[in-house]
């Protein structure tokens, strides 16, 4: 009888010790989720000091031209450049996870070649680069290499 009581008391006690409520709040913060439907994953960089990082998309034809190190995309190529700032992730001490979307470029090779960039901001102080050079950024990014 003592020993069914004792595993009873045993068994309550670490059921209720479970049923704690996580009290932990985001800070005001939000996480987005970037659908790129049919693009793939290629690459991704990290801007410490922008406290940004960002993942670039594409079809085969992107991913044909950055793996050929080429200057220019190739016809029908389409790339995504998705920029997040990052913050703290607050269920992993020192992790961090994306946060607020900062924005969407968009670099584009139609049939013939022609290039043309887009960029849709979310932060209405930011600037409008020069298409010129965002096209080279895009172009410095070599694919990740998976195994």
């Amino acid at each position: 009888m003592k020993n069914s009581i004792l595993i009873l008391l045993v068994s309550l006690i670490s059921l209720t010790a479970c049923s704690k409520e996580n009290s932990d709040t985001n800070n005001g913060l939000s996480r987005v989720i970037f659908d790129p439907g049919s693009l793939k994953f290629i690459s991704n960089s990290l801007h410490p000091k922008k406290e940004t990082m960002s993942a670039l998309y594409g079809n085969k034809e992107a991913l044909e031209s950055l793996s050929k190190e080429s200057q220019t995309p190739e016809a029908g190529a389409v790339m995504k450049l998705v920029t997040w700032r990052y913050h703290e992730n607050p269920q992993y001490t020192g992790g961090t996870i994306t946060g607020e979307l900062v924005s969407v470029e968009t670099v584009l090779a139609d049939h013939l070649g022609n290039v043309s960039y887009d960029i849709k901001n979310s932060l209405p102080q930011s600037t409008n680069p020069d298409p010129e050079k965002r096209i080279q950024y895009f172009m410095s990014y070599r694919p990740v290499i998976r195994p």
